[in-house]
């Protein structure tokens, strides 16, 4: 098994990204925007990260979690969404995401 690696949407904190790679540098975490992905729609951002296998971290959830339930149910896969809610505490959720990333 691999370990894992995120790929920040476009509405992604960047004190968590940031964060992460400060704490665990040998997190692969890239971001939408240095990938050329800045202003693709959800279904783009979630196919590349499935070809790629990135788990998508992201904020939006009034349309990446339905645009990851239509892919699924249209027969594709999704290599992860991790849905951040912008109220909880980053350190927390920095914690979360490098025991994640530390998984292999």
């Amino acid at each position: 098994m691999t370990r894992p690696k995120f790929l920040a949407d476009h509405d992604c904190n960047e004190h968590i990204i940031t964060g992460v790679q400060r704490r665990e540098s040998a997190i692969e975490f890239s971001r939408v925007r240095d990938i050329g992905l800045s202003d693709q729609p959800d279904a783009e951002i979630l196919a590349y990260a499935d070809r790629h296998g990135f788990i998508v971290v992201s904020h939006d959830v009034n349309t990446m979690p339905a645009e990851a339930y239509a892919r699924l149910s249209a027969g594709k896969t999704i290599a992860g969404l991790l849905m951040v809610q912008q109220t909880h505490p980053v350190g927390a959720i920095i914690e979360n995401l490098i025991v994640i990333g530390c998984r292999q």
